[in-house]
């Protein structure tokens, strides 16, 4: 992780503390890594409790540096709890990893949000992914959507059948699935696929499928999933029948190219490129 961005971080933190607070957590960064610990866990009784109000150009700083990282909608607490994981030294990865785990191992369920948070910015990222896999099976929400929402660590080391875990949890919990990072280029033919079966199980409970987990099928077609577009075509919902209707649009399926053009009116906004998948993501 570059200096650039625990100094955009530190600067972030800054404009939203008083200086005795700015003196506080400055003093206990450079702290022996005990000290620095204990302060990531007292961080809310020192510091504001609000959201921090990162700027544009925080943003792409921070996801120039790290693609898919940011910080949109975090606490200063969290945000702070992260920086200073960032001020432990790395050099020694025994070391290191010991109080890391430490903190995973003590943690309350605010800090474990922040550690799941933190895991793009942490040395030895591939020492993290069984404590990031495990974060996937969490029964608590706010520890379940600081791995798989706005968090580039997934998509950089999750194996396939854990990245599919995590994007069918965030579907099944009515989760927004547009939020995953990287959710199209790990796109992969068992989870069209799995996706095709949970689809019809939700249909058989007479219950909807958010229309934009469909971008995931595009790149698989087959006669299932072509059945799925039919189906949706014919859905009372009009979101369906535009989620059909791009992916059909995107697929190199002949039998869907010939599909889609039955339904014209849908056909032109797609291909006019006035209906998009952005149009689906709320």
């Amino acid at each position: 992780m570059s200096d650039l961005v625990k100094e955009k971080l530190r600067e972030i933190i800054t404009r939203h503390i008083s200086p005795s607070e700015e003196a506080w957590l400055l003093q206990k960064a450079v702290a022996p890594p005990l000290e620095l610990m204990t302060a990531f866990v007292s961080c809310p009784r020192f510091l504001p409790k609000r959201i921090v109000a990162p700027e544009e150009a925080d943003e792409w700083t921070l996801s120039t540096e790290v693609p898919g990282f940011s910080i949109t909608g975090w606490s200063l607490v969290r945000l702070a709890r992260v920086w200073l994981l960032t001020q432990l030294d790395p050099s020694d990865k025994e070391v290191y990893v010991h109080h890391i785990e430490t903190l995973f191992d003590t943690a309350e369920m605010n800090e474990l949000v922040a550690l799941y948070s933190a895991l793009p910015l942490l040395s030895y990222p591939e020492q993290w992914l069984f404590r990031a896999t495990d974060a996937v099976r969490s029964n608590m929400g706010f520890v379940f959507d600081a791995i798989a929402l706005h968090n580039p660590y997934p998509e950089k080391y999750f194996s396939e059948l854990a990245w599919n875990q995590l994007v069918l949890k965030t579907i099944f919990n009515d989760k927004p699935v547009y939020l995953i990072e990287g959710l199209e280029n790990r796109a992969n033919e068992k989870l069209a696929l799995t996706l095709s079966d949970f689809a019809h199980e939700r249909w058989a409970a007479g219950r909807s499928v958010p229309p934009g987990v469909w971008k995931l099928t595009s790149k698989f077609m087959n006669t299932t999933l072509l059945g799925d577009m039919q189906y949706l075509f014919e859905s009372g919902r009009p979101e369906d029948r535009q989620a059909a209707a791009l992916v059909c649009h995107e697929a190199t399926f002949p039998s869907a190219n010939y599909l889609l053009a039955k339904y014209s009116d849908l056909e032109k906004s797609v291909k006019s490129g006035q209906l998009t998948w952005a149009d689906l993501e709320h």
